[in-house]
This record gives C-alpha cells, structure tokens and sequence, in this order.
C-alpha cells in the first residue's frame, strides 16, 4: 500500500495556479477525441469564452482552443496571422513582451520594438506617431498584464489608435482574460491570446485565441507552420467539431468545469473582486512586514505584485525561496532586469486567509533567517 500523497502547496505563482478540487476531479474521466460528448465539451468551451470577452459567433468573432501552453498559442498567431512582407510593432515594458517580438523574429518577421522601462506603461502617443510614420507596420501587439511586474498596460487605449490606424491589434491578455473585464469588440482588438491554467483557473494543457472572424479569414496562406496554423485549427473545429492533431481531452475537462464555477462565482466581477482583495491584503501585510513593491500603486494590477528585496545582509532569495517552500508556500522568483525582486501571485483558487497564512510564514522565515 502506498503512502498518501502530501496535501498540495498553495501556489502564490501566475500559474500554473491552484486549483479546486472539483477541477481536479472533472479530469477523472476519459473521453476520445471523437466523442459526442467531448464534441459538446468543446462547443461549450468555445462559446463560454466568447461570451467572457463580450462577444459571440453572431457578433463575427470566433475561439479557437490551441493544444500548448499560453505561448504555443502567442505563436500560432504570430506565425499564421501576420501577412508576409510588413512589420510587427511590438509594444514592450517586460520580458513577455520581448517574448512576442523574439518568436516573431524567428518566424523570419521584421519587428519594430516599442520599448519602455518595467514600472512605466507605455506611451499612447509613441505607439500612434510610429504607425504614421511606417505604413509598412500591420500589427500591433501588445501585453495586458505584463507579468514580469505586474503592471496593466492601457490596452483600451491602444485599441483605440490601432484601430483609427487601420492596422491589426493583437493583445496577449494571459493572465489578465478572466479576471479583468475584456471587451474584444469595443477596444479593438482582432486576436487575443490567454491559457487555461490562468485566471479561469484551469489546469495546463492549452491556450485560446479570441479573434475577430473577418481579420482570420484574411490570413489565408500566411501560415508558417503546421500545427500552429490558426486558420486550418478553426476550420478542423468548425468542420466536424474536432482536433486537426490529439487534443488535451483531460486539460478541456477541466477547463469547462472552472468556467462553470466562474460563472457561479459572479463571472469576470466576482472574480476580480476576490483576487483585488487578495492582492490589497498581500501588499497591506507585506508593507506591515518592511517589504516595498516594485511598482507604483496607480499600475500595479491584482495578479501578480513584484517586492523589492530587503536591504539586509542577511537576505537572500534562494533561502528565502526555499524556508518558505519548506512551510508549505510557493512564491516565484523576479523577472525585473533593473531591481533585485521576488514575485507573489494573488490569483487561483486562494482567498484572503490563505494570503494570512502566507504571510504568517514570510514573518516567521525572515525571523529564521534573522531579518527581522
């Protein structure tokens, strides 16, 4: 007989995140590909996340579920749904940012980079001067929640300007989709990226591209590859219901079970509520604890909070990192390349109490390690 599994760490991460138990359970089933009920599954999905970004199928959007983590999905639009010969603007303050501009170079795209420091957002009037300028420029992509800080970029903003300008808006909206409100049709944007195992609170296995039906039919013969070709992905869905190649049948599961809890839990309001109290207990008990963020309060969004390091001799993150790992909590390491940071996620399945105990055992381990 073996021994019981040990109860799972609440993950202070951006994901893959903590999830219910019901979650976890609708993943105790196993459906073909091909099945009727799984089918269904599907359309249902399809629909639930149109219907999350304010629009649907009459409205001329599609979604469209790509097998892959969040940037397998990043990279089926960049490869497949920017038109040969013109120019990607990447809009960039973090690493996710230079992560779009990085895939789209490798699929031979030239790309214009917009570049801006980590705790600032960036500047509309930079964005719409460029696209004067260069009409050779055809996209515009740009971060949400840019997650190497945590910052929000003005994507309503930009939306407007893409669109005065004529050109393409494609927003990566990972881990913001779910739990700040996204209207697709009034902000502009024709393809939207994000990953089950965010804030819908999923588990890892695929991302969705939201799209407008008009801007995907006219990639037409763009696509750079095989399985990441969004055109030929929708229309394998919209003919028969299925994967062009095997899809992540226990990972969908369980993504239409956290759809229907968020919708239970109040939808995109009732979920962003409880994550902006998780976040306003994080940084209230943080401050208390001597901990400065990284970010100025009027950018910062409730995902995911960057800490300054503590000007202490006796700190460092590594056994930070793993006395706190060691109690039974799991933070994540900074991204910011101007500032020593760790990162806390307030998103998954996690409530204010939860954000207590960790804090309880941030104060405990910075007494061990004779911080405090």
């Amino acid at each position: 007989m073996t021994d019981p599994a040990p109860p799972d760490k609440p993950l202070f991460t951006p994901g893959p995140l903590t999830t219910s138990r019901s979650v976890k359970e609708a993943m105790l089933r196993d459906l073909g590909s091909r099945d009727s009920a799984f089918v269904d599954t599907v359309r249902q999905v399809r629909d639930g996340l149109l219907s999350l970004a304010g629009v649907s199928t009459d409205d001329g959007y599609e979604a469209i579920l790509v097998q892959g983590a969040g940037t397998f999905g990043l990279e089926a639009v960049i490869s497949s749904a920017l038109p040969p010969k013109k120019k990607l603007l990447a809009v960039i303050n973090g690493a996710y940012g230079e992560r779009i501009a990085t895939i789209a170079e490798v699929h031979d795209v030239e790309v214009v980079k917009l570049c801006f420091a980590e705790n600032t957002t960036p500047e509309v009037g930079e964005i719409e001067r460029l696209l004067d300028e260069d009409p050779t420029i055809a996209t515009v992509a740009v971060v949400h929640c840019e997650t190497t800080t945590g910052i929000m970029n003005p994507v309503h903003a930009i939306g407007r300007v893409v669109s005065a300008s004529g050109r393409t808006f494609f927003v990566d909206s990972m881990s913001a989709f779910g739990a700040i409100d996204v209207d697709v049709a009034t902000w502009g944007i024709d393809f939207l990226v994000s990953s089950a195992n965010k804030c819908i609170e999923g588990v890892p296995g695929f991302s969705f591209v939201i799209c407008r039906r008009e801007a995907l039919l006219a990639t037409k013969g763009w696509g750079r590859t095989v399985s990441l070709d969004l055109l030929a992905q929708w229309k394998g869905l919209e003919a028969n219901g299925q994967f062009r190649f095997t899809p992540p049948t226990h990972a969908i599961l369980a993504f239409h079970q956290a759809l229907q809890e968020l919708n239970a839990e109040g939808g995109v309001e009732g979920r962003s509520t409880r994550y902006r109290e998780n976040h306003v207990a994080l940084v209230q008990g943080m401050r208390a604890l001597g901990f400065q963020e990284y970010l100025p309060s009027d950018v910062q969004g409730p995902i995911i909070t960057s800490f300054l390091y503590p000007d202490h001799d006796a700190f460092t993150f590594e056994e930070f990192y793993e006395r706190l790992n060691n109690r039974g909590f799991v933070i994540y390491p900074g991204k910011v390349t101007q500032a020593n940071c760790f990162r806390i996620g307030t998103i998954g399945r996690l409530y204010p109490d939860d954000i207590g105990r960790l804090l309880a055992a941030i104060e405990a381990t910075l007494s061990d390690m004779g911080v405090r």
